[in-house]
């Protein structure tokens, strides 16, 4: 299947990993490119510039197919280095990067000049078109669906998605509700040129999280999701569990008078305890809705060809058979 995202990133099908805190290393990344999509490492999981070039020399001794990296930017005391980080995507001859979080403008120039694609995800139509102006090449849409932070507007992607490609002139993925052939083929009649899937990823084989996690997915249905510091306007859609119900008992009680200080130990630094150890109460882990659409725990090869055969089998049996009818 050629989209304009296959063609911008030189990928087999249109489907890209989304940066993951915690689960986006090398094994990931490679096994979803090695399968036709595009793999993206998280930058920040890594931590230092130093980390993260090993990360990528590991992710490339396992794949020769194009990878990404993601670079979230956050509004913190204690920045990470970002400049280094910078340096070590362009050394490390990386041609693709998922940028998140804040406007990613003072780093562009430094990705164009290298020959860099930048893709930035994006929860609302405003943010998108300032992407495109900024220079972005691409953007990932997040319908209020998604897992992590799905912003403050609350657009599910049914609006979202036909909204973008109104105004759009680059490329974008859809994000937010992606698991199978259905959601590629759903995305593409709304103007997408591909998907993004984050907690389907984290559901297959070669996910290097622990099976604890896996299982928490495959059991979970559409319900069992929770949005998180929705007050302190940095809304997160999470799985829920004894620490969510307890930070959220929390904001109840606190109401206007609540501060990241008052919920931190349900947030900060859980997530090597939840996706190394599988301490699934430890606190706060993003978590989509389309958790509901998750069964099975298959390779990431198994997945991608699934999701490409059912996505054919829909356009050229049941839509067609609609028209020919």
């Amino acid at each position: 299947m050629k989209t304009r995202i296959t063609e911008m990133f030189g990928i087999e099908h249109p489907i890209i990993q989304g940066g993951m805190h915690y689960v986006g290393f090398a094994e990931m990344a490679a096994a979803v490119s090695n399968a036709g999509g595009l793999g993206i490492i998280t930058g920040l999981t890594q931590g230092t510039p130093e980390k993260l070039a090993d990360e990528i020399a590991r992710c490339k001794d396992m794949t020769d197919k194009p990878i990404g990296v993601n670079l979230t930017f956050l509004p913190t005391v204690n920045a990470p280095d970002y400049p280094g980080l910078v340096r070590v995507i362009i050394e490390a001859g990386v041609k693709i990067v998922e940028t998140a979080g804040n406007n990613p403008a003072q780093v562009l120039p430094f990705f164009k000049d290298a020959g860099v694609k930048v893709i930035h995800k994006c929860t609302s139509v405003r943010h998108s078109l300032k992407a495109q102006s900024i220079g972005c090449d691409a953007v990932s849409v997040d319908g209020f669906e998604c897992g992590g932070h799905p912003g403050e507007d609350d657009i599910p992607n049914m609006i979202l998605l036909p909204r973008a490609a109104d105004e759009l002139e680059i490329p974008f993925v859809a994000s937010g509700g992606m698991a199978d052939g259905r959601s590629l083929v759903a995305s593409l009649a709304m103007g997408a040129d591909g998907m993004n899937m984050g907690t389907r990823f984290i559901a297959t084989k070669e996910a290097p999280v622990h099976e604890n996690v896996k299982k928490a997915i495959v059991a979970a249905s559409e319900l069992d999701t929770r949005l998180v510091m929705r007050p302190l306007r940095n809304t997160e859609r999470v799985m829920t569990n004894d620490a969510v119900e307890e930070l959220l008992r929390i904001e109840k009680e606190k109401g206007a008078d609540l501060k990241f200080e008052d919920v931190i130990e349900q947030v900060a630094g859980v997530y090597p305890r939840i996706m190394m150890e599988g301490e699934m109460d430890a606190g706060a882990w993003s978590c989509g809705m389309v958790a509901g659409l998750i069964d099975d725990i298959p390779t990431c090869q198994e997945l991608i060809d699934s999701i490409m055969a059912e996505a054919e089998a829909i356009i050229t049996q049941r839509l067609a058979g609609f028209q020919n009818a």
